[in-house]
């Protein structure tokens, strides 16, 4: 497979030699995407779905072209199945609120897994609170494996509504979800995927899955902050109550109600974030035009540059696998005796950025046996320079804290 430098293609790493490790958190973002967001408001910036005029035209069908090309991305059915939220977490929220609050009962069971994102965790504890239905946990092995047995014995007669993410953040994972999904539907549940780890890295499709719900972010896949996803099965959306209300997402109004509008913009109320949703396109066109199979081959390539590396420190404990092919690009990682935030801003005066801390999966930490945890996080724009340069620098960090080697 030929080697490009797409770094080329993002200014940050034209201003400055950045190694970016931190892509899970959040991915740069490309000339392709800074320009297409930057188009929109010299050349489209007015309020969508509302105006008669030209302008407002021409930016209605920018934002609703954005929803065809999201569409086809994950292989949803119709555009009615796709929604736009801030994020991920916006996007979760809504099923828990909208879904969620709707169906649960006393005695119900949501279950989820301790490796979740505080995002897919959350606001489940808060339906659960509120209807009274009960959480249920699947709980992995140190690789982040789920038995058959765990999910046989937990998801069961009881189970009303299964999450799951896609890809740990913690230890890069991928979960079994087309057979949990199987699981679930044979009981009569639904199942909630958190995708924003999966879906800049790998080829989505949400039948294939079988998702009733599937939530991403646009930042961590190159697009703009401030744009999410959800897709849901229309026929679930169109049962379920509109998680905000206001303008645009009504029919018509009254002094004593509302008719909702169809969907998808039922559930986008206010005025939206159009030219996110124009950016997130020109993410998802540069992403498909990159290929993922020449990312998963880069990452995999990298990450194994990392854990022979890391053979050489017999102070340095990776979280996870020992298999560096089922880490797609995240090391989660623990020096002795050095507090993972020392690591991170040692680090960071030779410019690399990686993250320190829970990852916004606390009770993943606890189950692991750490408080917390240093991670880097490739993607294709990294090279093995980076890597390399990167292991060089976490050999001195013992030394510059006065350890012994």
């Amino acid at each position: 497979m030929t080697e490009k430098d797409f770094r080329n293609d993002f200014p940050v790493f034209r201003k400055a030699d950045y190694v970016y490790l931190d892509t899970a958190a959040t991915a740069q973002r490309p000339d392709a995407v800074i320009q297409a967001e930057k188009t929109f408001y010299e050349k489209m910036n007015a309020n969508p779905l509302r105006g008669l005029y030209e302008l407002s035209a021409e930016a209605t069908e920018a934002y609703e072209d954005a929803r065809k090309t999201v569409r086809e991305f994950i292989g949803a059915d119709s555009e009615k199945e796709i929604i736009f939220t801030r994020n991920a977490t916006e996007s979760l929220n809504l099923v828990a609120y909208s879904y969620g609050l709707s169906v649960l009962k006393p005695g119900d069971e949501v279950v989820t897994t301790v490796m979740e994102h505080h995002s897919n965790m959350l606001p489940w504890q808060m339906a659960a609170e509120k209807t009274g239905a009960k959480l249920v946990y699947l709980v992995p092995d140190k690789d982040g494996n789920f038995s058959d047995d765990e999910i046989e014995t937990k998801i069961n007669k009881n189970t009303k509504i299964v999450c799951i993410t896609h890809v740990s953040n913690v230890l890069g994972c991928i979960n079994p979800v087309r057979k949990i999904a199987d699981r679930a539907h044979a009981v009569g549940a639904k199942v909630v995927v958190d995708g924003a780890q999966s879906t800049p890295h790998m080829k989505v499709n949400v039948k294939e899955l079988g998702a009733d719900f599937f939530a991403f972010s646009g930042h961590k896949l190159m697009g703009p902050f401030g744009i999410g996803v959800l897709y849901g099965k229309e026929e679930l959306l169109e049962e379920m109550p509109p998680f905000m209300r206001g303008g645009e997402m009504i029919e018509s109004v009254s002094l004593n109600g509302a008719k909702w509008a169809e969907l998808p913009h039922k559930f986008e109320a206010g005025t939206v974030n159009a030219a996110g949703a124009y950016g997130l396109a020109a993410a998802i066109k540069y992403l498909e035009s990159v290929g993922f199979d020449y990312i998963r081959e880069k990452e995999d390539r990298l990450t194994k540059i990392i854990f022979e590396e890391a053979e050489k420190y017999p102070y340095m404990h990776i979280c996870g696998s020992d298999d560096p092919l089922k880490h797609n690009g995240i090391v989660t990682f623990i020096i002795d005796d050095v507090h993972p935030h020392d690591i991170a801003s040692i680090l960071d005066e030779s410019h690399i950025c990686i993250r320190a801390g829970h990852h916004c999966a606390e009770p993943l930490m606890k189950h692991l046996g750490v408080s917390s945890t240093a991670r880097a996080s490739l993607y294709f724009y990294n090279n093995e320079k980076d890597v390399r340069f990167f292991m060089e620098k976490l050999k001195e960090i013992r030394r510059y804290m006065g350890l012994a080697e």
